[in-house]
């Protein structure tokens, strides 16, 4: 912008945007490089959506017994599965090759303050979740999904949706900035797999016997548990939210000690 003055000329008035609206613009810039990313885009829709038509099918086959029907119990977990794809294993490879070329780097020197960036990947991560929250419920919904929520289960689900994507974006950031982008890569699928086979995310944690117990305090079974009490019961899983508070303060602080921008 420029400004007039009495000699009918002009004078430059430099400055930044404000913050908001480089956070903003930040926050579509990275949602469009995951949706142009074919790997991120598999790991953020076609892996929940065959896990929860293959789930599906493998219930019926091998007479597996749920509280509810199969679609009913597994499509909170299919859910669950699809916030720790995006905020846990998408970031964390995508964070680690930003690194190694030195996009961080680059992007640490722009304007925009390291948490402003910080910022704008959580706007990215929280609308590809939508994306897939619409697309795994209209898919459900199309088997025989039936589902109902009150103002305190609405309420509970949002809650699940913000401290699931805290405590695994955590995460996957701590991962993301202690090791290079190959380590990464290998780190954050082979977590990501070991949680999703037997983590409690999408089979119920009482399905695991004894061991559930164990589960429900990881960040995926209470993510899985948070999700089934709020579409089993429309409650506010209270227990399972504070969970994974203390697993996102936990990842936050690991980051904020660890966390290196090349």
């Amino acid at each position: 912008m420029s400004t007039p003055t009495s000699l009918g000329t002009f004078t430059p008035r430099p400055g930044g945007a404000p913050l908001s609206r480089q956070i903003i613009a930040s926050s579509r810039m990275e949602t469009k490089l995951l949706l142009r990313n074919g790997e991120q885009l598999l790991i953020a829709l076609a892996i929940p959506l065959i896990v929860l038509i293959g789930g599906i099918l493998s219930a019926d086959k091998i007479d597996l017994k749920f509280p509810h029907s199969a679609v009913d119990t597994l499509t909170p977990g299919v859910l669950a599965l699809a916030i720790m794809s995006t905020s846990f294993a998408s970031l964390a490879i995508a964070t680690g090759f930003e690194r190694r070329y030195g996009v961080l780097k680059r992007l640490g020197a722009s304007p925009l303050p390291r948490s402003g960036l910080l910022a704008g990947k959580v706007g990215a991560l929280l609308f590809i979740e939508l994306l897939q929250v619409v697309v795994i419920g209209i898919a459900a919904t199309a088997i025989g999904w039936t589902w109902s929520l009150s103002v305190g289960g609405l309420l509970g689900f949002l809650a699940c949706v913000l401290l699931g994507t805290a405590a695994f974006a955590s995460l996957g950031l701590f991962i993301a900035g202690v090791l290079r982008a190959e380590a990464t890569l290998a780190a954050a699928n082979l977590v990501y797999l070991l949680l999703m086979a037997g983590g409690g995310v999408v089979i119920p944690t009482a399905s695991y016997d004894g061991f559930g117990g164990v589960l429900a305090w990881l960040p995926s079974g209470a993510l899985g548990n948070g999700m089934r009490a709020v579409f089993f019961d429309s409650a506010f899983p209270v227990t399972n939210l504070v969970v994974l508070a203390v697993w996102a303060g936990v990842g936050t602080y690991l980051t904020s000690k660890t966390f290196k921008w090349e």
